[in-house]
């Protein structure tokens, strides 16, 4: 399941605070790119429920965050560990370039 984040505290709680490593997927509706890998991170989410949490932050509805963490293109995935990010990929990729990253 992927879980939309709204705004600061939800990200602190969802991501900052998870357990488990999280997938945050930086996006905007209008962004053709972001439509490209939007299908290949639910399918992530899906395939690895149990070892990861995935979120998507739209970044004209959370821009705070977005920019907290400099993103400046989208779609951005940044994996996060312990509240850290650890990996960033920047572009549409496909899936084996994002399973890599995790």
């Amino acid at each position: 399941m992927v879980l939309a984040i709204e705004n600061d505290a939800m990200f602190r709680s969802e991501v900052l605070e998870s357990d488990k490593p999280v997938l945050v997927d930086f996006f905007a509706t209008w962004c053709g790119p972001c439509r490209m890998v939007s299908p290949i991170v639910d399918e992530i989410a899906a395939e690895r429920t149990d070892t990861l949490k995935v979120v998507k932050v739209d970044v004209d509805e959370a821009p705070s965050v977005a920019a907290a963490y400099g993103v400046m293109s989208i779609p951005t995935l940044i994996v996060f560990k312990g509240g850290e990010p650890v990996n960033t990929q920047v572009g549409a990729v496909p899936k084996a370039k994002i399973e890599a990253m995790l």
